[in-house]
């Protein structure tokens, strides 16, 4: 571990994150030596220092510097465990949150990162993330990016409390981030309505771009600036929205369907998916027909300027155009 400064939390840390890692490894997520180790060395507790729980009626922030010796300890319980944490609240919304690391794993071990690649995160959230890019690829090929300058801030602060150091850019991540390019993967930790045209034009050709969209993760294979295509991993995903240059996402009603449909994942994922383009009752009966069809029947592509979710098949009968980014 590269931490730089005298960290009291340094010992249970070490035990607790040990126990994480066993944890998120039996559910396969950590195969690959490289990630494993990541997880094992990069200090999480060190990128939350406060965070928030839910409780009735708001939120009760959790940090390392309660006078509350109990509270301290449910602090350092709480960030290793595999869960995602509330960390930024403000006007009682959540704008800001360190996703939950069996999560992290999966999306990271679905770049197919290789020694020597770039990559460009989009949202730094806490900076935990970077850390652990950097922890695999080195701090110069690493660049991640957030709207909020508090955040970056705060995101470089833990960086280097843990001892890493990735260029952290304040700037929309919409655009992406040219003066960095190009890049060999490019990762979102924030959901998107939409893949931004200014990211497939920063990767180099066969670049990763995994982004949670609709409520689910779409992982795209970029062929040039006007081209890319890929499928939705199986996991579900629920992220913050990319904030700044990229429209919101059109609303979802489910009123009048049947109650089953309504409160069911892999429907809620098409209903989204489709919200503007279906009505609800289109899209039930379409989930109907096809069997109620799991994520990874549903892909993305992005060519020509135009964008398009489809079911199967891109050329198939089932395809719902996506909004672009402004």
């Amino acid at each position: 571990m590269r931490t730089h400064h005298e960290d009291p939390f340094a010992g249970p840390a070490a035990e607790a994150r040990r126990a994480l890692v066993r944890q998120i490894a039996a559910a396969g997520d950590l195969a690959d030596p490289a990630w494993r180790a990541a997880f094992e060395e990069v200090p999480r507790h060190l990128f939350v220092p406060y965070y928030y729980i839910g409780v009735i009626g708001g939120y009760e922030r959790l940090w390392c510097e309660d006078p509350d010796p109990d509270r301290r300890r449910r602090w350092l319980e709480g960030a290793y465990l595999d869960r995602p944490l509330a960390t930024r609240v403000r006007d009682g919304e959540l704008v800001s949150s360190a996703s939950q690391p069996s999560l992290m794993a999966a999306m990271l071990h679905a770049l197919e990162l290789r020694d020597g690649d770039t990559v460009l995160e989009i949202g730094a959230g806490t900076g935990y993330n970077a850390a652990l890019l950097a922890h695999r690829l080195g701090d110069e090929r690493v660049t991640t990016v957030d709207l909020d300058e508090d955040i970056t801030e705060a995101a470089r602060a833990h960086l280097a409390a843990a001892g890493y150091h990735p260029v952290v850019i304040t700037g929309d991540g919409a655009r992406g981030c040219p003066q960095r390019a190009p890049f060999d993967a490019i990762i979102a930790t924030c959901a998107v309505p939409s893949v931004p045209p200014a990211w497939l034009s920063q990767c180099r050709p066969g670049a990763r771009v995994l982004a949670p969209l609709s409520t689910g993760l779409i992982r795209l294979r970029v062929r040039d600036a006007d081209h890319a295509e890929g499928r939705f991993l199986h996991t579900s995903a629920y992220f913050v929205p990319l904030r700044g240059g990229s429209a919101s996402p059109p609303a979802v009603h489910t009123g009048g369907l049947p109650r089953r449909a309504a409160e069911n994942d892999l429907f809620r994922f098409l209903l989204t998916l489709t919200a503007g383009r279906l009505d609800p009752q289109e899209a039930y009966s379409l989930w109907q027909r096809e069997g109620q069809p799991d994520r990874e029947r549903f892909g993305v592509t992005v060519s020509g300027g135009h964008q398009w979710a489809w079911l199967d098949d891109p050329e198939g009968p089932y395809s719902w155009p996506l909004g672009t980014p402004g």
